[in-house]
């Protein structure tokens, strides 16, 4: 067997805006207080342990030893055991993603590794334990890189709600302006760079304005939506779908040199 040292790094970053709780009449910061019921006291981190409750109020307690010595591989590696094509893994299975980095003596093999994924144009499925939890992940190359993303289990999916109407019966004309709306707005490729965090641009602008003591004016209510006809919006979304393509093919093109 080929094994390859690696580490693992976060591939994603949050952006989101986080907030502290404050207590309206003083705007004083709240406090999260461990409290035990028993002793009347706060608790400190150092006194907690995990207890799995098996029956009501009776917890079988584990500690970090415990965890550390459970039997199971994936703890300690994680080892390929299929091939698939990434279009064969429904993107809903996807969770979180990772990069990949290999010790000095497994740089060759890894990028062995990334050459054959490429080459061949799969995706490896393996098993890793991440934060006392056993994951399905994929293992695919990116940029020079083995990109590790972890999956749901099967068992996680949920099935698709009631009442979804999926199996509507539609026209074939509305059928037909629908596909003439998906042809306009089909693009080669995904561009990840053309979509932008509007509502966190607008979350900071009123938070700047707030710091600045400035007057903050709120937003009109969108009016509430009309029941129209089907064929109507779909000729008027290729209309503009149309419009918007020739706006963009009239645009004076740079070209370097």
């Amino acid at each position: 067997m080929v094994n390859i040292p690696v580490k693992l790094f976060s591939a994603t970053s949050n952006h989101n805006v986080s907030f502290h709780l404050l207590h309206a009449p003083c705007k004083s910061r709240v406090k999260y207080q461990v409290y035990c019921p028993v002793h009347e006291t706060e608790v400190p981190r150092s006194d907690l342990v995990k207890g799995y409750e098996f029956a009501k109020n009776q917890y079988a307690v584990l500690t970090e030893e415990d965890f550390e010595q459970l039997p199971v591989p994936s703890r300690q590696s994680i080892e390929l055991s299929a091939f698939v094509k990434l279009d064969e893994v429904d993107p809903l299975y996807f969770e979180q993603s990772f990069y990949l980095a290999p010790d000095e003596i497994g740089k060759k093999a890894y990028a062995l590794l990334v050459r054959s994924l490429q080459e061949k144009g799969l995706v490896g499925i393996a098993k890793v334990t991440l934060r006392n939890q056993e994951r399905v992940c994929a293992l695919r190359a990116r940029d020079g890189a083995v990109v590790l993303s972890t999956l749901h289990f099967a068992d996680e999916i949920k099935a698709v709600p009631e009442g979804v109407p999926g199996d509507l019966e539609v026209s074939e004309r509305e059928l037909q302006m629908a596909n003439t709306l998906i042809d306009l707005l089909t693009a080669e490729k995904f561009e990840a760079g053309e979509f932008k965090d509007e509502y966190r641009e607008a979350l900071m602008k009123l938070i700047e304005a707030k710091i600045q003591g400035q007057e903050v004016a709120a937003s009109p209510a969108p009016a509430p939506a009309q029941v129209v006809d089907l064929m109507a919006a779909l000729r008027a979304s290729v209309e503009a779908a149309e419009k918007a393509r020739q706006s963009r093919q009239s645009e004076p093109s740079v070209k370097a040199g």
